[in-house]
């Protein structure tokens, strides 16, 4: 298994948010994790990008992690270029070829030199999208990943995601609404804390 997630508990104060979640994905697997608003999803998914540390259990993934957040975290002042060149240096990626391929792939080469306080939100979303793939990574952990896409958009994302699963890269999609589940090959709700078994797994 590429990511196992045993018995992960989190409490906020007197608020227990996650209460003993366990689930694996292996190598090229598409999974999604449901919920409505509240259900713990976000921290689920901080806790496996390594960002939240659990109050119990534990999760074992292995290889390079990304991590797209429901709220992209960008720099106002500086433009999507100037944002792929701080990754390019952070991952230490020899060019950017990679994250130019993706703003191309998600139409917004037209926006790399503009600020990022000029962006819609969608296309912000692009933005942190590429910047949580641009390294290339085993596991890719995605919350609410393609809020604020037109159709169009919200199709190549799935295509994306269809591609890093043929290339064996395992892909995490949180979401509150169930939307293609026949695009996964496994599906959790979460509910109170507790996730339930998948039903049978879907084929895309």
């Amino acid at each position: 298994m590429v990511l196992r997630v045993t018995a992960v508990r989190k409490g906020f104060g007197t608020r227990q948010v996650l209460r003993g979640v366990s689930f694996e994905a292996r190598a090229g697997q598409l999974v999604g994790i449901v919920g409505e608003n509240g259900a713990g999803k976000t921290t689920l998914l901080r806790i496996l990008s390594g960002d939240l540390r659990p109050d119990a259990g534990h999760v074992d993934l292995a290889g390079a992690r990304g991590y797209c957040p429901q709220y992209p975290v960008l720099d106002e002042e500086l433009t999507m270029r100037q944002h792929l060149r701080l990754f390019q240096v952070a991952y230490r990626l020899p060019d950017p070829g990679l994250a130019l391929r993706l703003i191309e792939a998600l139409s917004a080469t037209g926006y790399l030199d503009a600020p990022v306080k000029v962006l819609s939100g969608g296309t912000r979303q692009k933005l942190n999208l590429t910047l949580a793939l641009m390294h290339d990574p085993d596991v890719v952990l995605l919350d609410e990943p393609y809020q604020g896409f037109d159709w169009e958009t919200y199709l190549r994302f799935w295509d994306l995601a269809q591609e890093l699963k043929g290339r064996g890269r395992t892909v995490v999609v949180v979401s509150h609404l169930a939307h293609d589940t026949a695009r996964l090959d496994a599906l959790h709700h979460l509910r109170d804390g507790r996730l339930e078994p998948p039903p049978a797994a879907g084929t895309s």
